[in-house]
């Protein structure tokens, strides 16, 4: 199972995953829609808020990483919660699969990747 292109609503349980600024400025693309629709606060640049997660992904790869390391921590700790992760970094902070989803290896299993995300991760893609 891979997260789904478009998510327009989440079962009870679920959390959006999904990369924002440092600042937790929610202005556009999945941002804005974790804001608009599954209780992002704004200000909240990193963490669980409402239905959302939030990954910050603008300040380099390193910072990127780091933060899908706790991420994964947390998620480990809420087996009562599934994640579905966007394609965090790969849209205007513009980094590519092959950058951002080897952090994602070994992820629990309450953690649903991008299908391209788990092409990279298994050696298929590049």
């Amino acid at each position: 199972m891979n997260t789904p292109d478009n998510i327009t609503e989440l079962e009870p349980g679920a959390v959006f995953v999904f990369g924002s600024n440092a600042e937790g400025q929610h202005w556009g693309g999945a941002a804005a829609h974790a804001y608009n629709n599954f209780g992002a606060e704004w200000g909240v640049g990193e963490g669980l808020t409402g239905s959302s997660y939030a990954l910050p992904t603008m300040t380099g790869l390193a910072d990127l990483h780091a933060a899908v390391t706790r991420f994964l921590r947390r998620a480990a700790s809420r087996p009562d919660l599934r994640f579905y992760v966007t394609r965090v970094g790969c849209g205007i902070a513009g980094h590519t699969p092959a950058e951002v989803a080897p952090a994602f290896a070994g992820h629990p299993l309450n953690v649903i990747i991008p299908a391209d995300f788990q092409a990279v991760i298994e050696g298929n893609q590049q």
